[in-house]
């Protein structure tokens, strides 16, 4: 008898209560999650990275060059891909949470991206589904046909579709892999954000480089192609760790409870809303009748005074025959979404930022296309591969802040995390303005030396300047990226409310996504009313892209302005709950931070 109980204990001790294996039982802690599986994940999202940059950062040479695109259409579908793909982490994360789960969703979307990439290599690789190549000195070339767009559009929507919903889970999945009510493997759940970001950006870098130089010097059904098998080897990858990963169940989507809360307040619209809040339907109203355990597991959230007509959604109308989450939300879902609602502000005017950044995927190498690009006498860099400036400038700002700038906060501004993220935000959008700054100014050097030279009418010469002028503009967005990026995803992962985190996420993509689409909506627009001396034209050398960057320099100052008010008068919810007398959970503080 003494032998069995110590095995009792353990095996308690092992297991986790809120986690399943592969076969639907209870997790053991000792043969589950972890590092072991959490790097299978990091793996499929770094082939994920390396294979969606890997097409988008070199997609406008091949639109221009081989599918024989102007310069601004090639920019808006470049723009378009890419905001297709992060708008749809947010129906990705809504599958998962609603329907299939993370696990399911990774290995679905992941497959569809395959598929995607390989339509993309045999598109590449036929000729009948591209234009023949232009004539040498022909001023006009074969636009591609309708089926041949047809199967491009394919390829591209297909793979995007599969990055938004691989990217929507991949790291909450990886989180669900770390127990948050153990100590260890807590902190080892921040080490994974951590490694997280240099995962991507590992992708991002080993994708502007060895896949930019194999496209343009091998072929692009190379690139390509090594794109599909990349992404297949991250799917065989992640699959391969199945049996060890940590299953979490269900809990839904939050979308659905920002949906009911409204709902239920329109319904009861004409309702007189009580005057005291402690009369309205909440947490411990429910804990009192012993229902709903993962009610029980909500922090209380104290009332606010603001969006008072959503407090209508948690009146209990005595006319209503049976309570459902469609007409009752307790006080405390009411409070979670306005949370979201003051977290609105901020997340509008961090679109602008991302229209910026698209322009360092399109117009910037499309400049760099026109320059000379030799190292010494034989090697000749890639046009797109400039963007190799843009991550290195990321990778570089990431331990300049936390070494340099970090300690200084710490003495000046007495924070001990250094700069707050709403701070951070808004270095980074300074940044872009001098980033747009010094766009607009190496466009002009650049047109007057093709004027000089007598090759302003001539669109496929090589103009007598180093393509290294294009470097400040890289660098400075770049930068810029490195803080409006972190200082959002802290800024959201700390303000959403704990049952919202995976919605943190998809609000925070959403801001990359609005601000692709908004670039094309202004290259349109700027495309249409300068039709006779225009900004954006097919041949760069007889434009007038430095006006257009000057726009997006003034829309990004005017931008600043209204964040920086939004800023000023934002209360953090870590504050607004201190005032209350009310402590943020520790697990949830550490994830914050």
């Amino acid at each position: 008898m003494a032998s069995v109980l110590p095995q009792t204990n353990l095996n308690a001790v092992d297991t986790l209560p809120d986690a399943w294996d592969y076969k639907g039982r209870t997790s053991r802690r000792s043969s589950s999650g972890g590092w072991t599986s959490a790097a299978m994940i990091l793996g499929v999202e770094a082939f994920e990275r390396l294979t969606t940059l890997g097409i988008a950062v070199n997609l406008v040479t091949y639109l221009t060059g081989t599918m024989h695109f102007g310069n601004a259409s090639a920019a808006n579908n470049v723009t378009n891909f890419l905001g297709t793909s992060f708008i749809l982490c947010l129906v990705g994360g809504f599958i998962a949470d609603t329907f299939l789960g993370r696990y399911l969703t990774i290995g679905i979307f992941a497959t569809v991206q395959a598929m995607g990439v390989t339509i993309l290599t045999i598109s590449t690789t036929l000729p009948s589904l591209r234009p023949p190549k232009c004539a040498p000195n022909s001023s006009s070339c074969i636009p591609a046909s309708g089926k041949q767009l047809m199967v491009l559009y394919i390829a591209l929507y297909l793979t995007a579709l599969g990055t938004g919903g691989l990217k929507s889970s991949v790291s909450g999945f990886g989180s669900d892999q770390f127990d948050e009510s153990d100590t260890k493997e807590r902190k080892q759940m921040i080490k994974f954000f951590n490694w997280f970001f240099f995962f991507i950006n590992t992708g991002s870098l080993a994708a502007v480089t060895v896949l930019v130089y194999i496209q343009d010097n091998v072929g692009r059904e190379w690139g390509y192609g090594i794109c599909a098998c990349t992404i297949v080897f991250g799917l065989l990858v992640f699959l391969s760790g199945t049996r060890r990963y940590r299953f979490k169940k269900l809990v839904g989507s939050p979308l659905t409870q920002i949906a009911t809360v409204y709902v239920a307040a329109w319904r009861k619209r004409r309702l007189q809303l009580p005057s005291d809040p402690l009369l309205l339907f909440n947490v411990d109203h429910i804990a009192a009748a012993g229902e709903s355990q993962s009610m029980k597991k909500k922090q209380k959230l104290p009332h606010s005074k603001e969006f008072r007509f959503l407090d209508k959604a948690a009146i209990q109308d005595p006319q209503s025959t049976a309570a459902t989450k469609w007409n009752l939300k307790t006080l405390t879902d009411v409070e979670e979404v306005k949370m979201v609602i003051r977290m609105l502000p901020t997340w509008a005017t961090t679109i602008m930022f991302w229209t910026v950044y698209a322009q360092m995927t399109t117009f910037s190498v499309s400049q760099a296309t026109t320059l000379d690009r030799h190292i010494g006498k034989s090697f000749q860099i890639p046009a797109a591969s400039l963007t190799v400036f843009f991550v290195a400038s990321i990778l570089i700002t990431v331990p300049i802040y936390d070494r340099l700038i970090t300690p200084i906060c710490r003495k000046v501004l007495k924070n001990p995390h250094g700069l707050t993220p709403l701070q951070r935000i808004g270095v980074g959008l300074v940044l872009s303005i001098v980033g747009m700054v010094a766009a607009s100014l190496t466009e002009v050097k650049r047109l007057r030396v093709a004027k000089s030279n007598g090759l302003t009418h001539d669109s496929e010469a090589t103009l007598p300047l180093t393509v290294f002028v294009l470097v400040p503009q890289f660098i400075l967005v770049g930068a810029g990226e490195a803080f409006t990026y972190i200082g959002q995803l802290d800024f959201f992962l700390r303000e959403c409310p704990k049952g919202m985190k995976t919605m943190s996420t998809g609000l925070f993509l959403s801001t990359l996504s609005l601000g692709f689409f908004l670039s094309s909506a202004l290259v349109t627009i700027v495309r249409n009313v300068t039709v006779k001396k225009p900004w954006i034209a097919d041949n760069l050398n007889e434009g007038r892209l430095y006006d257009f960057y000057l726009l997006l320099m003034i829309l990004s100052t005017f931008n600043l302005a209204i964040f920086l008010f939004c800023a000023k008068r934002y209360v953090y919810k870590e504050k607004r709950l201190a005032d209350q007398g009310i402590e943020m959970e520790e697990s949830e503080d550490l994830v914050c931070h």
